[in-house]
């Protein structure tokens, strides 16, 4: 079996930074988890991915990253949640969309997202206040709105590629690219950079093709001399559990939970990420609510 694997690695005596991930098995688990639509796996699946390269950078068990992007699209609001692992979780508040391709005979993911709004990242690496960053969305596309964040809000120039090949059967092959430059790489490695530009944009089918992460990257960056630093495997992965929504209950407060006791004796709650549901009877709430009481 292919294994999903996100590689770190430096091109030309260190001066570029790349993260290459393969992550198909990582997005079929989140089309099952919602019986997504293939546009709207494509959408889940490009973020999924950014999200799990970017949450290779996290140390500590309690970091995270949050990545929403909100543009206005039939598709509604796309959130992806990264932890160290690196394991991500996210949703899409509309995952049976289905639109007609775009003028190039391709899921039309730029429509389904959206232009009018923003991409926002969320680190939080447990200290005082997370670091919040944004930048407003360019095409929809989400590789290219990345790019732009990157670019804006990081001031760090990035070539990104995320791509996601799924049909109504379900995944064929999904990854991603980011490629950054470092402070004093040479003009001419870059140029070289720019020149491979076409190429790493078919980032997908460079996935299908290739049978690891280590031979797309040598296919795509052979003649640079690639170095891999790290390697680690993606996994698609909710931290949900029924203690963590009972919090969420107490936090409604006494008035909330009382009339939800006195109007519908029960109560279920869905998980947005990974649509486990969690029941609790009136004795459960009555309970709950003793606990809201006592705070």
């Amino acid at each position: 079996m292919k294994q999903d694997t996100i590689l770190r690695a430096t091109l030309a005596d260190d001066q570029v930074s790349v993260l290459l991930a393969r992550t198909t098995h990582l997005v079929e688990d989140a089309r099952k988890t919602f019986d997504a639509s293939p546009l709207a796996t494509a959408v889940l699946g490009r973020t999924l991915t950014m999200t799990a390269m970017m949450a290779l950078s996290l140390k500590n068990a309690r970091d995270s990253i949050t990545v929403t992007l909100a543009g206005g699209g039939l598709i509604g609001k796309v959130v992806a949640v990264g932890r160290p692992g690196p394991l991500v979780k996210g949703y899409v508040d509309d995952p049976r969309l289905e639109l007609p391709l775009n003028e190039q005979g391709k899921l039309d993911v730029g429509w389904a997202v959206g232009r009018d709004g923003m991409l926002t990242v969320v680190r939080d690496l447990g200290l005082r206040d997370p670091y919040v960053g944004q930048a407003r969305l360019q095409t929809g596309e989400i590789g290219d709105d990345f790019a732009f964040y990157f670019t804006v809000s990081e001031q760090t120039p990035s070539m990104v590629a995320l791509g996601v090949l799924a049909d109504r059967d379900g995944m064929r092959a999904s990854g991603g690219l980011l490629v950054q430059p470092l402070p004093g790489c040479n003009e001419d490695v870059i140029a070289r950079l720019e020149q491979k530009a076409k190429d790493l944009a078919n980032i997908s089918a460079l996935v299908a093709r290739h049978d690891t992460a280590r031979a797309v990257l040598e296919a795509l960056f052979s003649d640079m001399d690639p170095r891999v630093l790290q390697e680690q495997s993606p996994h698609f992965a909710c931290d949900c559990s029924r203690e963590r929504v009972t919090r969420a209950l107490v936090a409604m407060g006494e008035q909330e939970l009382t009339q939800l006791i006195e109007e519908d004796h029960k109560a279920e709650l869905t998980c947005h990420f990974c649509n486990r549901r969690y029941a609790f009877d009136e004795r459960e709430l009555r309970d709950i609510l003793q606990a809201a009481k006592a705070r």
